[in-house]
């Protein structure tokens, strides 16, 4: 399957290296890692919300109300699970921000949809037999070069409670691969950089660069 990290696709040069990256793939079926920004894709993609969105369009896949035509072949993980070509493939979307985690859901108005909940966060921590976990966070000990301190509590408990083999995070636009506890943690470069293909039977993950669209 293909694996996909933020495409940022609101940007007609971004949204050609997204769509370079599917013919490329060739795949019947991708997983993607935030910031995708563009939601009328050729092929069933699974992906998580990151901190850049339409969050009207991220509402609306939330609650089951898609009705536009600009939307299709896209399913929003929010602390849910799906089997995908045998894999179960699990997501948190949406980033932390402590002023906002208390909150309700309901509460959280225009920019602030962005960010996920202590809700989101605990029904996330009840789903069982996960073998891949999509974040737009990153856990505590992920090496990415960033000018503050990287990691999120939350996104840790989760991996702990739920022991996934791969932990596939977006948002840092940089590859870089660790543990956390028994999982392996895979930062993913940026599409218009490279794109990647996952094997379902051993979680085996490539690197390919994206052509140039």
């Amino acid at each position: 399957m293909l694996v996909l990290g933020d495409a940022h696709a609101t940007d007609p040069d971004r949204r050609q290296s997204l769509f370079a990256a599917y013919r490329a793939a060739d795949e019947d079926v991708a997983l993607q890692c935030g910031d995708l920004m563009y939601y009328d894709l050729p092929v069933q993609t699974y992906f998580v919300a990151g901190n850049n969105e339409d969050f009207d369009v991220i509402d609306a896949l939330r609650h089951g109300r898609v009705r536009s035509s600009d939307v299709a072949n896209a399913r929003l993980l929010a602390s849910d699970a799906v089997d995908v070509e045998g894999v179960r493939v699990a997501g948190l979307s949406g980033n932390y921000a402590p002023t906002q985690f208390d909150k309700p859901r309901a509460a959280l108005e225009g920019e602030r949809r962005r960010h996920f909940v202590r809700a989101d966060v605990e029904a996330a921590k009840e789903l069982e037999d996960v073998d891949v976990f999509l974040a737009h966070e990153a856990p505590h000990g992920t090496p990415v070069e960033e000018d503050y301190d990287v990691g999120c509590q939350y996104v840790d408990e989760i991996l702990r409670e739920l022991e996934p083999d791969l932990c596939l995070v977006g948002h840092h636009h940089e590859h870089t691969e660790s543990t956390f506890g028994d999982t392996r943690v895979v930062t993913v470069d940026p599409v218009w950089k490279s794109h990647y293909t996952l094997d379902p039977a051993t979680l085996e993950l490539e690197r390919h660069e994206t052509p140039d669209a």
